[in-house]
């Protein structure tokens, strides 16, 4: 099967905190305007379509770094957030989980009364992707949410996620209309999920005798199909280990925020005024923003920014991540007046980080680290569904 991309993720229950799901609309946005800002509209929908790039972001924003909760929970972000601003930014999402995900289609003539595309075409598109990953393609996993994305030049990409109440997990499917030559011929760009073993898939290569048997679907061809697929397949397990991590690269964002030297950061003075811990967020914000696709095959990594809402790898510290979205903010305002230093500046932190791994040798303890950041929360006002991070409670000698 030819994909953009899918992804098996745990299934996790619970809610996302208004202190966390205000702050992840903001992060969004900022991260969806710098991308349009040096990449274009359709980088958008490209990264949207990769599904280690999508849970990276999910990382990066506070949510729990493998949960099926991630795809709701960062797509109902970036609608709330991007939406407002659609005209300006030529991006544009419909759908959602539940009931939202039939007004699909409505909101899709909304656009197109808007913006001039096919109404038509946009809703069929729409309607055949989840037909295709509900019923052509029977593999245990009920749909249950499903957002279609596109931009005002007509590209679009769709990010849907089913359920099975068998192995309790969600599968995601990304599509994207620049790799599409037929809906019913090898049509994802990714699917994330664990192999349960054999499934029908109507839309494999081989099951072209079955398919003219029973259906007829005109074969669209807005691209051309990759020849590779990426599956990305999330652990059970909520604590993140080192196991998950590069901790080449992870070590090496480390030591650029807390351990950098004068001569490393000639190009950053404008960012000289943050503390390590924001450096490190902003750092792993800037790779989301500026990475190329080989950086994210370790999405648990971005959780190192912010934290996650569960306390895992720690608690959200609100203050470092404020900090971050002043910095994202005021940089992007800047670049729209036409002063990109500092925009160019938080590109360039990427680029020290990783010319920093060439000769980087990971030394620090993977735990250790992970201890501090819990034992520091409570001075970056660490949060989580439980509550707010408490200073670690000193132990006094007993006497006797």
């Amino acid at each position: 099967m030819k994909r953009s991309g899918s992804a098996d993720l745990p299934l996790h229950y619970g809610y996302v905190p208004q202190w966390l799901a205000e702050r992840m609309a903001k992060l969004g946005l900022a991260v969806v305007e710098t991308i349009v800002m040096d990449y274009g509209k359709d980088e958008v929908l490209r990264r949207l379509s990769d599904p280690f790039w999508f849970q990276s972001l999910g990382a990066v924003m506070g949510m729990d770094w493998h949960s099926s909760g991630i795809t709701t929970s960062v797509m109902g972000a970036l609608k709330k957030s991007i939406n407002p601003h659609s005209r300006e930014l030529g991006i544009y999402i419909c759908g959602g989980k539940g009931k939202h995900s039939t007004q699909t289609p409505a909101e899709l003539v909304k656009v197109s009364q808007t913006t001039g595309l096919d109404a038509n075409y946009l809703v069929k598109c729409s309607k055949l992707s989840a037909k295709v990953d509900n019923t052509a393609m029977q593999d245990g996993f009920q749909l249950y949410t499903h957002n279609f994305i596109l931009s005002d030049t007509g590209k679009w990409a769709v990010v849907q996620q089913g359920m099975s109440d068998v192995s309790r997990t969600a599968r995601r499917y990304h599509w994207h209309s620049e790799q599409l030559s037929s809906f019913v011929n090898d049509p994802h760009t990714f699917i994330y999920g664990k192999n349960s073993g054999y499934i029908l898939n109507m839309t494999d290569k081989e099951a072209d005798g079955s398919r003219n048997g029973v259906m007829q679907i005109a074969a669209e061809n807005p691209g051309i199909m990759i020849n590779e697929i990426s599956k990305l397949v999330m652990p059970s397990h909520h604590e993140v280990h080192a196991k998950d991590v590069d901790l080449k690269r992870l070590g090496a964002v480390l030591w650029l925020a807390h351990e950098k030297q004068p001569k490393d950061f000639e190009d950053l003075l404008l960012l000289q005024g943050l503390g390590p811990r924001t450096l490190q967020s902003l750092a792993l914000v800037s790779e989301v923003i500026h990475g190329t696709p080989s950086r994210f095959k370790d999405p648990a990594r971005f959780s190192f920014a912010h934290g996650g809402k569960d306390g895992a790898p720690f608690p959200v510290p609100t203050k470092v991540y404020d900090e971050t979205l002043s910095t994202l903010q005021t940089a992007i305002q800047k670049a729209k007046m036409g002063n990109s230093d500092k925009n160019e500046a938080i590109k360039r932190l990427s680029q020290i980080a990783e010319r920093a791994e060439k000769d980087f040798t990971p030394n620090a303890n993977f735990d250790k680290v992970i201890e501090k950041e819990r034992n520091d929360s409570w001075k970056y006002g660490g949060r989580t569904v439980f509550g707010k991070a408490k200073p670690p409670v000193e132990q006094q000698l007993k006497l006797f």
